[in-house]
């Protein structure tokens, strides 16, 4: 009966977005153009926003805590982003060359100073383009062509990468050595040989696994900190790190997630390693599509033009050493450059403060919990954390979650969503 109440309550309040969603299915598979922005019933449609707050069709007011799933960590419309932004177009006198520009050497120097691991630098138009580059950078330079990666985490919508992000419990396999589960439709389950499941925060087995296949594997690919807020344990980062570099694969840092989340240089500033490939975006696209491939220069130069494979040579042209091919009409693009400076600028200005709202806030959730007896934790690093309500002290992996009360955390969204917050 509750439930009723409150999803009638819920179509009371949203009956405009109600009516978008049902024009959008009309023109769009399921009203929308991303799987992940859909629940139930549906989504509600947002008009206007500004700082921490959206406003939807029915004008209601909420403020945001997800922020573009992390893209927007100065909020909607920061007045500095948005100067940036106009400069550019003033100065430039378009919003693309499609030539070789100066923000395309300065923002690289600028990660440099962050990230010294990011000897050169190649720009890509999101998280999942970066992933893609990477693996093709770490198959070229080892002549390897499977790549490990672990359970649980997410790389975007890669054939090769889609693959036991959210496994249920009888695909799983055991937890030493993770089968590979495609996550989507459409994928060839003949490919899934090509990728090596990896169980996180184990030491032991993932060393035994590498080993096994390390004449295959051109690389390992890790969101160092699991879905942004699960933590690795000091002795498993640091051997994986040495494993790697023994075994002669590409150790490569999904740090789409936690860059400029978990510090300003990242989770490999946090814990003190050096992968020799790292992937960024959200937050340094200020908001727009993004994402950057940085690392090693021997690896890196494999992109190179200057490399030895002319792509518009002609077609008799001996082409027995071909470099990597890499290219993409937007990719450095300058207004996205713009915004993207302008949002370390602010960053660098307010970053400590930032951590320490952070750490307040999320002391002051665990003893509101704690007041009613209810089990929680506050899981993450710097900037980013979660909420799991569970009773498991050692959150260590992907199936640490399947531990997690997740219907009271359901029941606790849409309470917070009648009361203004996402």
């Amino acid at each position: 009966m509750g439930i009723a109440n409150e999803r009638l309550s819920y179509e009371a309040q949203t009956q405009k977005s109600k009516q978008h969603m049902e024009r959008a299915k009309r023109v769009m598979p399921g009203g929308m153009t991303a799987n992940i922005k859909h629940y139930a019933p549906y989504p509600i449609t947002i008009q206007r926003a500004n700082g921490c707050r959206l406003y939807d069709l029915d004008g209601h007011e909420y403020i945001d805590f997800l922020m573009g799933y992390g893209a927007l960590m100065l909020g909607h419309g920061h007045p500095q982003v948005k100067k940036a932004i106009e400069n550019q177009l003033l100065q430039d006198g378009t919003w693309l060359f499609g030539t070789p520009h100066d923000k395309e050497a300065a923002f690289a120097e600028r990660l440099q100073h962050y990230f010294p691991s990011v000897e050169r630098v190649r720009y890509t138009n999101s998280g999942t383009e970066a992933n893609l580059l990477a693996l093709r950078l770490a198959m070229a330079y080892t002549n390897k062509y499977k790549v490990a990666k672990f359970e649980g985490h997410y790389h975007g919508a890669i054939d090769s990468l889609l693959v036991s992000v959210s496994p249920t419990e009888s695909e799983a396999g055991a937890h030493t050595s993770p089968l590979s589960v495609a996550d989507s439709g459409g994928m060839n389950h003949e490919r899934l040989v090509d990728t090596i499941v990896l169980p996180f925060n184990d030491p032991v087995s993932c060393e035994q696994i590498l080993t096994e296949h390390k004449d295959e594997l051109g690389a390992v690919i890790i969101e160092p900190i699991e879905g942004g807020i699960i933590e690795p344990h000091h002795e498993f980062i640091k051997k994986l790190r040495e494993v790697t570099n023994r075994l002669g694969i590409v150790l490569i840092f999904d740090e789409v997630k936690t860059a400029f989340r978990s510090s300003m240089g990242g989770a490999q500033a946090v814990y003190g390693i050096t992968p020799d490939i790292t992937t960024m975006g959200k937050v340094i696209g200020g908001g727009f599509p993004f994402g950057v491939v940085g690392g090693k220069a021997e690896i890196m130069e494999l992109s190179s033009p200057l490399s030895g494979f002319d792509f518009f040579a002609d077609q008799h042209a001996d082409r027995s050493s071909k470099a990597l091919f890499h290219s993409g009409t937007y990719n450095g693009h300058p207004m996205i450059l713009a915004a993207g400076l302008a949002t370390l600028d602010v960053l660098d200005e307010q970053y400590n403060s930032l951590l320490k709202r952070t750490e307040t806030f999320k002391q002051a959730l665990c003893q509101l919990f704690a007041s009613y007896n209810i089990p929680a934790q506050t899981v993450g690093r710097g900037a980013m954390f979660s909420v799991l309500f569970t009773d498991v002290e050692d959150i260590a992996n992907y199936r640490s979650l399947k531990h997690l009360n997740t219907a009271f955390r359901n029941d606790l969204d849409r309470a917070l969503f009648s009361e203004g917050s996402m």
